[in-house]
């Protein structure tokens, strides 16, 4: 998914239609890297995100409000100083670049009208959001960059603001004429799609083959094999989508594939969806109309777009950034726990032979009265298998000491053996609970499920607690969700509140669905005593399918029965249990069409 100079071209012509003049009433920054502004003008009131984020940067109107720290960081106190109640005066994108330029006009403290610049830069690990005046000298950034950080421009107060020059060659490709294009991407040698996106400025390598799928040409031949007519028609391509980006003619969109996105534009991407309204069609089964697998999902404007698709990333990825030391923690303790287990297995393999120990030391009793001094083994009938068998014997031992070292050896694998057992359902079921953590912490979502997650860590030995460490305000609650035939079913985040809805919250003729023997949350269904429609079953066995070890699978095994047929056995860990009768179906781990409130 591409965040390129177009999709900026359609962001910067969308917000000069709705923030031009705009007045910054609030400025937040809800995140290290992240400023979230509050503007008002003559559209009504908006809010304008922004991240520079090395792995998700992005830029786009939202309705969506984020909290932010009691103490605003340093950057974002500065923003205040300069430009709050500021208006913004000019929104543009230099040379279609991934980058946006912002110019606010405001009062200073003599009352005399100034203007600074915000300047966004969304490029990757290279984002950054920085604060010059009028002059171009940098006041501030979000991100600090030195020379050791960067040979190619420092990011400091006091230095003098330039465009990363990191794409010096590339040409602009809204000014680019019929002569400029052969004479500069269709030198090179390479494939043709990578000649265009390394030749011309915002160019992406999806926007760049979707101009080789329109003409017809495959991207990854080289640009030596077209002919002089090819590449002629490769230009005209390429100048009507250029045309298109002059003309503000943008269909902002979505890409999916069995409901999950797959790409997003500006444009209507043919290499996915074809060039007509017939290939948005969908037939029963779901794939396009014309074949493909791929849909189309039109949006009014390119912040929806936008935020459709960052805003669930951006809460993955942060959230994954935030987890990280309780995976690593979760990690290391089951590597551990593994290779534990997999030694008493082994172990508790080799007392397998013990009853036979014990065979030999009974039949050299039975039979070894007769025996000859310094014998090396003994023939005998195995009385219980009605077999001969011959056992070893040491020479230097009579009949009765041979026999007593059998049933020594014996007694002490017998030991071993009763030891291991419970040594190895020990360790069974540190895995299952360490399982079913790691799948808890795929489950989280906010830092509040974190907590409780922490805390479960810190309860079982896993992580100590430090001295001036406080037990945290646990603040996280199960999901609500609400079947088509409104009923409420809940899903528990982790252990605590699987054995919260299970053992405190449900009733003994509500419902209860797990995904069968893979960790998961415990799905409620509360009933109040009415009977269930089969539509909302299989809804409560969808979320037990989806937040579980198996969400990435297309279907999952789901049992469920009544609540009252679960038990939990005595002095297990939090959220394992049992039930000896129950129901299964096999559960679709999509969720999409599920009410959550």
């Amino acid at each position: 998914m591409a965040f390129d100079g177009f999709v900026i071209s359609n962001l910067v012509y969308e917000l000069n239609n709705t923030i031009l003049n705009a007045k910054i009433s609030k400025i937040a920054q809800p995140e290290t890297d992240e400023l979230l502004f509050t503007l008002k003008g003559s559209n009504g009131q908006y809010r304008l995100a922004m991240s520079a984020s090395a792995s998700l940067p992005f830029l786009y109107l939202t309705g969506t409000n984020k909290p932010s720290p009691l103490t605003a960081p340093n950057f974002c106190m500065l923003l205040r100083k300069h430009i709050a109640n500021g208006r913004i005066v000019e929104i543009s994108q230099p040379h279609m670049e991934r980058i946006i330029n912002f110019k606010i006009e405001h009062l200073d403290e003599m009352g005399d009208l100034c203007q600074k610049t915000l300047i966004v830069e969304l490029m990757g690990k290279r984002s950054n959001i920085i604060f010059c005046d009028a002059n171009g000298r940098i006041i501030d950034s979000i991100k600090h960059v030195s020379a050791a950080m960067s040979s190619l421009r420092e990011v400091l107060p006091g230095r003098t603001y330039c465009i990363p020059a990191t794409q010096d060659d590339r040409l602009n490709p809204l000014e680019v004429t019929e002569e400029t294009f052969l004479g500069s991407a269709m030198k090179k040698p390479l494939p043709i799609a990578k000649a265009l996106y390394t030749s011309f400025t915002g160019v992406s390598p999806l926007v760049a083959n979707e101009i080789c799928h329109r003409a017809s040409i495959d991207g990854d031949m080289s640009v030596d094999s077209l002919t002089p007519d090819a590449q002629k028609h490769l230009y005209h391509n390429f100048a009507w989508l250029m045309e298109d980006v002059k003309e503000h003619r943008y269909e902002p969109n979505i890409i999916t594939r069995d409901r999950e996105p797959v790409e997003f534009s500006c444009f209507r991407l043919t290499e996915y969806v074809g060039s007509d309204d017939a290939a948005e069609a969908t037939n029963s089964t779901g794939a396009a109309a014309n074949g493909s697998e791929y849909t189309m999902q039109h949006f009014s404007s390119i912040s929806a777009v936008l935020e459709q698709y960052y805003a669930s990333r951006n809460v993955y990825t942060r959230i994954r950034q935030k987890s990280v030391d309780l995976r690593r923690i979760v990690a290391t303790a089951l590597d551990r726990s593994r290779k534990k287990y997999q030694l008493q297995e082994k172990q508790l393999k080799d007392t397998e032979k013990r009853d036979r120990y014990k065979v030999y030391g009974e039949l050299i009793h039975t039979y070894g009265y007769g025996l000859a001094e310094g014998a090396k083994e003994l023939e005998a009938l195995n009385y219980y298998t009605n077999e001969m068998i011959k056992i070893p014997l040491d020479p230097m031992l009579d009949a009765k000491a041979n026999a007593q070292k059998y049933f020594d050896k014996y007694n002490k694998l017998k030991r071993t053996y009763e030891a291991l057992t419970d040594l190895t359902a020990e360790t069974r079921a540190e895995i299952e609970h360490l399982e079913s953590i790691a799948t808890s912490l795929d489950i989280a979502l906010t830092e509040d499920d974190l907590v409780q997650i922490k805390e479960e860590l810190i309860e079982y030995g896993y992580i100590r607690r430090k001295r001036t460490d406080k037990k945290a305000k646990i603040k996280s609650k199960p999901f609500h969700y609400r079947s088509s035939d409104g009923y409420d079913i809940y899903v528990g985040k982790n252990n605590y509140q699987n054995e919260e809805l299970t053992f405190k919250f449900a009733t003994g003729n509500d419902w209860w669905f797990h995904a069968k023997q893979m960790p998961g949350s415990h799905v409620l269904l509360k009933t109040d005593g009415k009977e269930v429609p089969d539509r909302t079953f299989e809804e409560a066995a969808s979320l037990a399918a989806y937040y579980s070890k198996g969400r990435e699978q297309e279907k999952v095994e789901v049992d469920y029965v009544l609540k009252k047929e679960v038990k939990k056995p005595a002095g297990a860990k939090p959220g394992f249990v049992v039930y000896y009768t129950n129901y299964s179906m096999v559960a679709d781990t999509d969720i999409s069409n599920i009410k959550q409130l």
